[in-house]
């Protein structure tokens, strides 16, 4: 595993992280091992999602259509 120094982090940043840390009965250190894990599966997650959505997307012949404009076509009529 991999170490990471974060330099010039704002004092009242640390404390909120601190509190935060406290909050969740973790060690500072284990909060923000905690909340960068969630961010960076996060970002794979909505990266998953939207490639996931143009293969879907793809599967069709149809042209994709914002939905107002269709709801607006279907109570002109």
């Amino acid at each position: 595993m991999g170490n990471l120094t974060i330099r010039n982090l704002d004092d009242n940043v640390i404390e909120t992280l601190k509190a935060q840390a406290r909050t969740n009965q973790r060690s500072l250190e284990a909060e923000i091992r905690y909340m960068l894990t969630q961010v960076a599966e996060h970002r794979v997650s909505i990266a998953d999602f939207r490639g996931r959505t143009q293969q879907i997307a793809g599967m069709t012949d149809r042209v994709q259509t914002d939905s107002v404009e269709l709801l607006r076509e279907d109570r002109d009529r």
